[in-house]
């Protein structure tokens, strides 16, 4: 397999999209990852591949996602990037009240194939305005498929996926994962939604994490496995659905659960797969289940108190040993 960043991929699974359908058009291109992943020849060759189809407007959220949710109902495919997360809270109204309700008040007769994509979490100095990561509010407004690649197989292939479905799509990422690399299939390939991925195997406890956080679980496993405890790292890729099976699965064979999450602990992800273990397979536990995820407050710019709120391996280490305990 070629191994290619994160941002290529992406880039990748997009011009794929592209080339694909006549009807695809991304919006938002001068925040995203072409000025991450593609020197500068290689991204004017892609305008001039595909002109008047790569558009980069004015900054204007709630205009934005307005005008691509009515050209993706008229049977256009549509890729909005946001860039930042928070600047997604422009748009909630079009996003939570409009695009995710579409479908179910159409009874099904009104597709809405549109991808909103940002970047969420501590990218180190981005303050509270930021540093959002608001995937759980997502999860919680109904209508929206929600995807967390955490790796740049899952990136290109999650978005391909993402770019063919009639359901409108939030595509999380991380501007920490734009320069990981990884190995990528070669060619075109998608990944279907609703199902989890073992990024590591183990007997001893369960680590659930998504995004930015699967990489940290990682490391942390990494670091357990140094003491003679092996953690299996659980990653969703989607949240919106959720593989439950899986994660069960996992838990009935490990007898432990920690959830790792980047956005607020109070009501996160985290705290849903927590609850659903909680509920489907509590006879499976040994211990009590652990949360690491971000403290409910706004992230600092100071690094000391920003690194204090951030979820870490060391983090996640601590966590596994107390429920060892």
């Amino acid at each position: 397999m070629p191994k290619k960043t994160y941002a290529r991929a992406m880039i990748d699974a997009l011009c794929y999209a592209l080339a694909e359908d006549p009807q695809v058009a991304v919006i938002g291109v001068s925040s995203f990852v072409l000025d991450r992943g593609l020197p500068p020849a290689e991204e004017n060759a892609l305008f001039e591949k595909f002109p008047g189809r790569l558009i980069d407007p004015p900054t204007s959220e709630s205009a934005v996602t307005s005008l691509a949710a009515g050209a993706a109902m008229a049977g256009m495919r549509v890729f909005v990037n946001y860039g930042t997360a928070s600047f997604a809270y422009e748009a909630w109204n079009q996003i939570l009240n409009e695009v995710g309700n579409a479908r179910l008040m159409s009874n099904g007769r009104l597709a809405v194939p549109l991808v909103l994509h940002m970047f969420h979490g501590v990218r180190g100095g981005g303050a509270a305005q930021h540093s959002a990561s608001p995937q759980a509010m997502i999860a919680n407004s109904g209508g929206l498929e929600l995807a967390l690649p955490a790796t740049p197989a899952d990136a290109q292939g999650l978005l391909r996926t993402a770019m063919r479905s009639d359901n409108p799509t939030l595509f999380i990422t991380h501007t920490r994962l734009m320069n990981l690399a990884g190995d990528v299939p070669d060619g075109d390939f998608a990944i279907p939604f609703g199902q989890a991925a073992v990024a590591r195997s183990g007997g001893d406890v369960t680590i659930v994490a998504t995004s930015l956080m699967v990489q940290e679980a990682l490391k942390a496993a990494d670091v357990l496995a140094r003491e003679g405890i092996e953690a299996e790292v659980v990653d969703p890729r989607t949240i919106v659905p959720l593989d439950r099976a899986t994660i069960h699965d996992s838990v009935k064979k490990t007898g432990r659960l920690v959830c790792v999450d980047e956005a607020n602990r109070t009501c996160s992800i985290a705290s849903e797969i927590a609850a659903l273990v909680a509920e489907e397979a509590f006879g499976a536990l040994k211990a009590p289940i652990r949360r690491v995820a971000r403290a409910d407050a706004p992230v600092a710019y100071a690094p000391p108190l920003e690194a204090y709120v951030t979820p870490t391996a060391d983090k996640i280490v601590a966590a596994v040993k107390a429920v060892l305990r």
